[in-house]
């Protein structure tokens, strides 16, 4: 068999949008995705409904697996023919040890790819409002591994070099071994007043930053219990942070948000929230597939005289069939209408004018076309028929990728979009083994109008704030007003 190919992909540092356009196609290409842990688990959701996802990500405490584990599972998929995705945190070239799993491939003359990433060295600082050169404060930049293989741990590097010969330092997990950082670079002539700045998940709505100087900066980290993923950056660069700063001004800065959902794709608001500062964790994931449509609906299309499309997704399954079948549109009379404002939206960029559903008189003979979940519309039209077009599902993939999620996160609000958002995402978070109870007592709840607000109370979740306007600014205003526990 022909081996498959292998894409070595830097995931950037965090924020999703900051992955190259490279690698985003080969992650809606690949059957197989190995991730690891600062990988941002968000940009998993962009791979193919049946890709296998498998976690080796490095956890504080223990291997997930080892790296000759990693080496031979890439070798191994890539040998069944597979198009491979190896997604790494920031840029994989930068200790991310791609320079052994490149060996391995070459060495089974396997073809692979390497995709740059922005190095989360780099970011981090920007997003923190400081570049890491300034034509006044800072000419030269170093990237340092602040742990290695020596016996106890600690960095065995060329400390008066980069004590006397390097403007800005910027030290990659190093919070365990700060003490002994800030110490080297004082004793080889850095002076003790340097600033040094931790940032936190950088690049992510979590992000947090911690400020001091070489002399005081260890102790801080102790006071504030601040960990790892964090960057290290020593440099007089820093003082630009207060004039620069532009990530923690957004207005939803810091809020972690849970959005549940029940659409496939990340959603329009998830989006528009992180473009607001929030760190958004959507769930749970669905996926679709193809299933054997009603031949018998479609032969009676033109004796319709409404259809109503109840999400964006129906809309282009729905096309995609009549393409498929040679079912040319023209032939069908019928009023189009739309479940949602979302699919209206679908609806116009084909060229139709559509009509909500709430603007229809209840008494219309209507065919319903949606996934499989579609005969709860039904019993809304009694007697309509319906046109599934495909299986929608959970994708369990996903369970511990949320759970984990909820692990590293410290998430305050919890947002329903709509009412039939309540019941899988209680179920769903159920799967996951998390304690219902405990999540929501750390959030604040947020309902997308009254309809919304009644199923989460009737789930058993009260107390829940209702934007003035039912929209993605309505939501976005609420939330900045909400005082958080």
């Amino acid at each position: 068999m022909k081996p498959g190919r292998v894409y070595l992909v830097g995931a950037g540092p965090g924020d999703v949008s900051l992955i190259t356009v490279k690698g985003m196609e080969a992650i809606k290409r690949a059957e197989v995705i190995l991730y690891d842990r600062l990988a941002n688990p968000k940009l998993l959701e962009f791979a193919p409904a049946d890709c296998e996802l498998i976690y080796c990500g490095k956890l504080p405490d223990r291997h997930i697996l080892r790296q000759e584990g990693i080496n031979a599972l890439l070798v191994s998929k890539a040998l069944e023919g597979k198009t491979v995705v190896r997604l790494k945190g920031g840029d994989p070239g930068v200790f991310g040890r791609v320079g052994e799993e490149a060996s391995a491939l070459a060495d089974q003359q396997i073809p692979f790819d390497l995709v740059p990433g922005i190095s989360s060295g780099l970011a981090a600082p920007l997003y923190a409002g400081i570049p890491v050169t300034h034509r006044e404060y800072a000419e030269s930049f170093a990237v340092v591994t602040a742990h290695d293989k020596s016996e106890n741990g600690k960095p065995l590097l060329d400390w008066a070099g980069l004590a006397t010969g390097v403007d800005t330092i910027a030290f990659y997990m190093g919070v365990a071994n700060l003490p002994f950082i800030c110490k080297n670079l004082i004793l080889h002539g850095k002076p003790a007043n340097t600033p040094v700045i931790l940032i936190q998940w950088g690049t992510f709505g979590r992000q947090k930053t911690l400020q001091g100087t070489l002399a005081d900066i260890a102790e801080k980290v102790k006071e504030a219990k601040f960990c790892n993923p964090s960057i290290i950056l020593v440099g007089n660069v820093i003082s630009l942070r207060e004039k620069l700063s532009w990530f923690e001004k957004k207005p939803l800065y810091g809020k972690q948000i849970i959005l549940a959902r029940t659409g496939g794709e990340p959603s329009g608001l998830a989006q528009e929230l992180m473009e607001q500062g929030a760190d958004v964790i959507e769930f749970p994931k669905w996926k679709r597939s193809a299933i054997d449509v009603d031949e018998q609906v479609l032969e009676r299309l033109e004796s319709y005289r409404h259809i109503l499309f109840a999400s964006p997704e129906s809309v282009t399954e729905f096309f995609n069939i009549l393409l498929k079948k040679e079912i040319d549109i023209r032939t069908v009379r019928a009023e189009f209408l739309a479940g949602s404002v979302k699919t209206k939206t679908a609806l116009n960029e084909r060229g139709f004018l559509v009509k909500l559903v709430e603007q229809m008189p209840s008494s219309a003979e209507v065919l319903v076309v949606g996934d499989d979940s579609i005969m709860q519309l039904e019993i809304r039209y009694a007697g309509c028929d319906s046109f599934v077009t495909s299986k929608k599902e959970v994708d369990t993939q996903f369970y511990p990728i949320f759970k984990r999620m909820l692990e590293e996160a410290e998430p305050n609000v919890m947002i329903f979009p709509c009412a039939a958002s309540v019941r899988p995402f209680m179920k769903g978070v159920e799967a996951c083994g998390v304690n219902m109870n405990d999540l929501m007592q750390k959030l604040e709840v947020v309902c997308m109008g009254k309809q919304t607000a009644s199923a989460a109370e009737t789930a058993g979740i009260a107390q829940a704030f209702i934007p003035e306007m039912a929209t993605k600014e309505g939501i976005i205003e609420c939330l900045r007003h909400l005082e958080y526990v």
